[in-house]
């Protein structure tokens, strides 16, 4: 039987097959595997080149990771890092002299195929950028600007709340819903654009620096938001923060560097491995260097 695309009617059922089931219509996720060894893969790019213009920005990127598990990716600024995480919700599509080469493989179908919807894409793989981007709106509009736009059925007041209390946002806003979100902390700003990213329901969390722009109060509490919600969503977050790699991610892949004769830049990766192996002991001399503080 072919794959099924994540066109406007099949999205839910591609996400279900490892994720979850569709029942009645409504996607249902069912328990994770025990096991974060045998958790089968979500993601697999391979061969994936990223260029804008004449210029290539990362290649030649392997990777495959898992469900229901944080994968780091960390490595020194310029490395193709953020545009390798925009590959896997197509969010470069949207620059127009980007291209994509190679495959993105979510749930066993090429992201990338010529008959699948980016729209679509982007409702299953949730995105959190580096600063906190409320909209200039209320509380709840913001949460509920995603569930309109996507047409979701069901009581939008509980599709609000359910989005807050997942990012453990709803103790402190909810007799404040009408009120401009710009009137929120910076770490509330951005645990709202959690929840906003969790409203429609997606299957994974991308997050590029979600932490960068947040104090050190405000980053432990994303943190420990995180790592509550592996157990029902797969994460894929950027960090420069070596600690911050090491306390929330399974897996961690390490990119750098090449430098061309004209002084152009190429990303590419050089280790993937479990966390514990890329901090305690990695196999490449540069991973070993990059984590130890001796560049980058």
């Amino acid at each position: 039987m072919p794959e099924p695309k994540l066109t406007e009617t099949a999205s839910a059922a591609a996400g279900s097959r490892a994720a979850g089931r569709v029942s009645g219509g409504r996607f249902e996720r069912q328990a994770p595997a025990t096991s974060p060894t045998m958790a089968p893969p979500i993601f697999e790019s391979r061969d994936l080149t990223v260029s804008y213009g004449d210029k290539v920005a990362v290649r030649n990127v392997d990777l495959a990771m898992r469900q229901h598990e944080i994968t780091a990716l960390i490595g020194p600024s310029g490395c193709g890092k953020s545009t390798y995480l925009r590959c896997l919700n197509r969010m470069n599509d949207l620059i127009s002299s980007a291209r994509v080469d190679g495959e993105v493989i979510y749930h066993g179908q090429d992201l990338y195929a010529g008959d699948v919807d980016p729209v679509q894409v982007r409702k299953r793989i949730g995105m959190v950028f580096q600063k906190p981007n409320p909209f200039p709106k209320s509380i709840y509009d913001n949460i509920a600007f995603g569930p309109r736009v996507v047409g979701m059925k069901g009581n939008m007041d509980q599709i609000v709340e359910s989005a807050l209390r997942r990012a453990s946002l709803w103790d402190e806003v909810k007799d404040r819903l009408k009120t401009n979100a710009f009137g929120m902390s910076g770490g509330q700003q951005q645990r709202l654009c959690i929840a906003r990213a969790l409203a429609t329901q997606p299957d994974v969390l991308l997050m590029d620096e979600p932490c960068s722009a947040l104090d050190p109060i405000s980053t432990a509490r994303i943190e420990d938001l995180m790592l509550e919600l592996k157990a029902d969503y797969s994460i894929v977050i950027v960090t420069h923060n070596m600690q911050q790699a090491a306390r929330v991610s399974d897996r961690t892949a390490f990119f750098s560097v090449e430098l061309q004769d004209d002084g152009h830049r190429i990303g590419h990766v050089v280790e993937f491995d479990h966390t514990e192996t890329i901090f305690s002991n990695p196999s490449d001399k540069r991973t070993e260097d990059y984590v130890t503080g001796k560049f980058g």
